[in-house]
């Protein structure tokens, strides 16, 4: 006869209850994946989730500016300072804002994680914490241009969704620290409790995370419904200009192949703005406002401008940003109302020496006056390469200056022309430490070979492009491992506002070489040597790259 236990069925209740015990300071594989702290951050981030894909749903509904996401990188632009946003460009080029996309999402990750954790811990913390980045947030979306009081309703909705859905949450994370023998599953069941375990709780999760895949993408998608200024674009028929663009002559392109296309595509030409959304104007709803020190204020539709005596020139555009041998500037064939004659229309009074340009998203440049009166014809650009103008270069309207970087001359969306002084207002790029006036620099870039490239002993093809906007390019000079300054062989000029490529045939030997290459323009100056960062105004210096020789 077996000898009766001594154990108590609570003893062994207990026995079963009770985990293996791991060694001091150390958690089980499963306690690190799944533990308290590791759900509750899991938590956040479904709230965090929520909130953003409702406001996206419901934003479709308002003005584009006004969903949290864009809202925030846009704030984010505007206090960056400038040595930020040049290290941006400078390693990410024209990629800048997926950057700053993929920065945010990590930020928004790390901080919905942190409010989950503190929400678990303590809810009114959280509760605070949720509401104190729906506060930034709002405040966010209500001080972009042209967003009204109204555009913040998105963002309220959607921060109540995310606390709704952060409550459930973490309510059940509550029950699992309560009961934890229902979480083990391994105790009796009981009807009057619900059942709690992780595997509901990551159930609850997905069908939230799916939930929000689904607003943010039907968000999208009703907004791109709801938008018709694409397909309004496509079949807007640009009128013949009064005065067209010279004819291009034979040889404007360099004789060595791989050297960029004299005339730039419209989807390869750089993109670098402040706008995180391309503003989609209607063309019926655009119009400018000339004012400030003027005799009249006029405010200009777009049909004025298909009336107006349009111009076309090919320009080449330059950004302030484009480091030494970079490639942030292109040549396209631009049409437009020309600026000077807006100007007259309103008359100008003295003292006046400068008109602040503004976009519908808010950013403003400072462009002196002179040279919007003078012959270099700048414009209200409605046209690009015999295209209208594409969304993300401006459409419906841009200007177009000849000879500044485009940080001070190049608005896109405009809307607004002020008449002013230096003295008396600052730019959006001035306010933030850059110059007031921005003269393209005199640069050559080499691009063929590249950098770092092997080429064959013998005849190798050396062949760029130089650019000295309304002074242009009277010689382009390399030189070989710090030999003598050989004249390059200059491609057709088409005018002073264009690039101009060049080609030069080296006899190469074996071995590591260096190739550097300068340009003179047209009053005689040469392209300085002196190194300077794109801060304040622009970069200047010789390019020097290596190639091997085998």
């Amino acid at each position: 006869m077996d000898k009766p236990s001594t154990q108590t069925p609570r003893a062994e209740e207990l026995s079963i209850r009770t985990p293996a015990r791991t060694q001091p300071g150390k958690q089980t594989p499963a306690k690190r994946l799944s533990g308290p702290t590791a759900l509750a951050a899991l938590a956040g981030v479904a709230a965090a989730a929520v909130v953003l894909s409702v406001a996206e749903l419901i934003g479709a509904f308002f003005t584009a500016r006004a969903t949290p996401v864009i809202a925030l990188g846009s704030t984010f632009i505007d206090f960056t300072p400038p040595w930020m946003k040049d290290f941006a460009i400078a390693t990410f080029g024209t990629n800048d804002k997926l950057a700053l996309f993929v920065g945010m999402a990590v930020t928004i990750l790390l901080l919905a994680c942190v409010l989950g954790i503190v929400a678990y811990r303590k809810w009114a913390l959280g509760v605070l914490g949720v509401l104190l980045m729906g506060a930034v947030i709002v405040g966010s979306v209500v001080t972009r241009a042209s967003v009204k009081p109204l555009d913040a309703i998105p963002t309220l909705i959607g921060t109540a969704a995310g606390l709704i859905v952060l409550r459930f949450l973490i309510t059940r994370l509550w029950r699992m620290r309560q009961w934890p023998d229902m979480e083990a599953g391994l105790a009796a069941k009981d009807p009057e409790r619900p059942a709690t375990s992780r595997r509901a709780f990551f159930a609850a999760t997905g069908v939230t995370a799916a939930a929000s895949a689904i607003a943010a993408t039907g968000g999208r998608l009703l907004s791109a419904a709801r938008s018709n200024v694409a397909q309004a674009r496509d079949s807007l028929q640009l009128p013949a200009p009064a005065k067209p663009a010279a004819a291009v002559p034979a040889g404007v392109q360099s004789k060595t192949p791989g050297v960029t296309p004299w005339l730039t595509p419209n989807n390869d030409f750089y993109r670098i703005d402040t706008a995180l959304s391309v503003p989609e104007i209607n063309v019926q709803d655009w119009e400018l406002r000339v004012h400030g020190l003027v005799d009249r204020e006029v405010r200009l539709n777009f049909q004025d401008l298909l009336d107006a005596q349009l111009i076309e020139s090919h320009v080449s555009l330059t950004c302030v940003s484009n480091p030494v041998a970079g490639n942030l500037a292109g040549n396209a064939k631009w049409l437009g109302m020309p600026i000077r004659d807006v100007l007259k229309m309103a008359g100008i009074k003295d003292g006046a020496d400068m008109v602040l340009s503004t976009s519908i998203d808010g950013f403003s440049a400072s462009t002196p006056l002179e040279v919007l009166q003078d012959d270099r014809d700048a414009m209200l650009a409605i046209g690009m390469n015999g295209q209208a103008l594409p969304l993300e270069h401006g459409y419906p309207v841009r200007m177009v200056v000849p000879g500044l970087y485009g940080f001070v001359s190049a608005t896109k969306w405009v809307v607004d022309l002020e008449v002013t002084r230096f003295a008396d207002s600052k730019a959006y790029w001035t306010q933030r430490g850059w110059s007031e006036r921005g003269p393209i620099k005199t640069m050559a870039r080499v691009e063929v070979p590249k950098s770092f490239a092997k080429v064959p002993a013998g005849r190798v093809a050396i062949g760029g492009t130089a650019w000295a906007q309304t002074r242009g390019i009277t010689k382009v000079e390399v030189q070989i491992d710090g030999g003598p300054w050989t004249e390059a062989v200059l491609s057709t000029e088409l005018s002073v506002v264009t690039w101009r490529q060049w080609s030069f045939d080296w006899e190469a030997t074996p071995g590591p070489h260096y190739i550097k290459a300068r340009a003179t323009d047209g009053t005689g100056e040469v392209q300085t040597e002196k190194r300077a960062d794109p801060v304040p105004d622009g970069a200047s210096g010789w390019q020097s790259l290596m190639v091997t020789v085998e």
